[in-house]
């Protein structure tokens, strides 16, 4: 009797311990989702005038995605990103504005209100895409891709006001994030592009 139950034992002990090397030895599947990294290509959304843009059209070239407000103490920062992007564009370069009225309110008008503000004060040709949120809980898919290390490979971050700058290689993979204080014209986006 004593030796049946001391066989039993022994099988339960070794049937849990190839259990337990057999889940430890199983490949995560979570770490292979959290670290697959992702491309800005893979994305469609809908521009001011409400057409679609495709991200995809982007490959090869160098992205600033950035987030704007018609009414911050940064929206002339508009004159600056056109004047880069007139200067840069045949290069390679493109921009792409996405209106948000994720701070203090500053973004109130309707994607028409929008783009004829942009026209008129600053001559805004980059490509502007229809306002979104870039934050909380309705954030929009790009920006949950810019913000989430488990998507874009490269960092979590937060954005902080209206004008962070998100910058994309070629390949369509976030390289960097600038601060919305940093002027578009500053030396390291610069030398980003040229470079």
């Amino acid at each position: 009797m004593k030796l049946a139950s001391l066989l039993s034992c022994i099988v339960f002990l070794f049937s849990c311990q190839n259990k337990a090397q057999t889940i430890s030895n199983t490949p995560s599947t979570s770490t292979n989702v959290t670290m697959t990294k992702q491309s800005i290509h893979q994305f469609k959304v809908t521009d001011l005038s409400g057409a679609t843009f495709d991200f995809a059209s982007l490959k090869g070239k160098k992205v600033m995605i950035v987030n704007t407000a018609s009414k911050c103490g940064l929206t002339p920062q508009y004159k600056d990103l056109e004047a880069l992007y007139k200067m840069y564009k045949d290069k390679g370069f493109v921009i792409v504005g996405f209106p948000a009225n994720n701070f203090a309110s500053q973004e109130p008008g309707t994607n028409e209100e929008i783009a004829q503000f942009c026209h008129l004060n600053y001559g805004v040709s980059f490509p502007m895409m229809a306002k979104v949120s870039v934050k909380g809980t309705d954030m929009c898919e790009v920006y949950q891709f810019l913000t989430k290390q488990s998507k874009n490979g490269l960092q979590d971050s937060e954005v902080e006001w209206n004008f962070q700058k998100y910058l994309l290689n070629e390949k369509g993979e976030l390289v960097k994030v600038i601060s919305p204080r940093t002027l578009p014209t500053d030396a390291e986006i610069v030398n980003w592009i040229k470079g």
